[in-house]
């Protein structure tokens, strides 16, 4: 029985039109996410900081899980072995496509937290400074993003599930930022089995035992059926 643990950037949401954000003329242009996603910029301003992220989540509402998504979902459910999907993205896409078993490291763009208290609901399409918490009423409300300065979330389960697991795959990402590099870096130094799956061959190429190149919605899928086709389930 094989557990897995697979790592997903942006590049496997870029092709449902998440990548946009970094486009030219998209969001990336009106908007410095080094100016916006942080804790000081909240304080200073909220109003702008609320408009970039609803901006964010209508895109992400209106977007759909693409293949890739489809592929991992369909590998958790028919695979034998644990199937753990961490993720870089704020996106719901990795649920929607029907996958259960998600970590999301960056955070939710979907949920709102309180900054005073961190009360967590469900956030509304359109926030603004003027939204009262649920749980203690302050004005404090912001997106469940971790933002620039912050810690990413789960990274004691993240790690757990890295030394218990017994192929380690990153989809969509270089693998060569930190936390990233250093799951990547874990997973060799106990001789677990890494894969690359990436547009682009990763600058890390040599952290890696193999590696697909190309997108994801065709190198995924790929993958997927022949990891079910080894164990007789397709």
């Amino acid at each position: 029985m094989t557990n897995i643990v697979i790592l997903t950037g942006a590049g496997i949401s870029a092709e449902s039109g998440l990548g946009t954000f970094r486009d030219k003329g998209g969001l990336w242009a009106k908007f410095n996410p080094a100016e916006l996603a942080s804790p000081r910029a909240f304080a200073e301003n909220p109003a702008r900081v609320h408009e970039f992220y609803n901006m964010r989540r209508e895109n992400c509402v209106a977007s759909s899980p693409n293949a890739a998504h489809l592929a991992l979902a369909r590998l958790e459910q028919n695979h034998l072995g644990r199937v753990l999907i961490v993720t870089q993205n704020v996106d719901d896409l990795h649920m929607r496509a029907g996958s259960v078993n998600v970590l999301q490291m960056h955070g939710d763009l979907l949920q709102a937290k309180c900054a005073k208290c961190d009360v967590k609901w469900r956030a509304a399409l359109v926030m603004s400074k003027e939204d009262y918490c649920p749980g203690c009423g302050s004005q404090s409300c912001r997106p469940d993003i971790v933002w620039f300065g912050e810690s990413p979330y789960h990274m004691a389960a993240i790690r757990t599930a890295i030394s218990a697991c017994d192929l380690f795959v990153v989809i969509g990402s270089s693998g060569s930022v930190y936390p990233a590099a250093g799951f990547v870096t874990a997973a060799r130094g106990l001789g677990i089995a890494t894969l690359s799956i990436n547009l682009e061959e990763p600058s890390r190429s040599a952290a890696f035992d193999h590696v697909m190149v190309g997108p994801a919605t065709q190198m995924v899928p790929r993958w997927v059926d022949q990891m079910l086709i080894r164990k007789g389930k397709k």
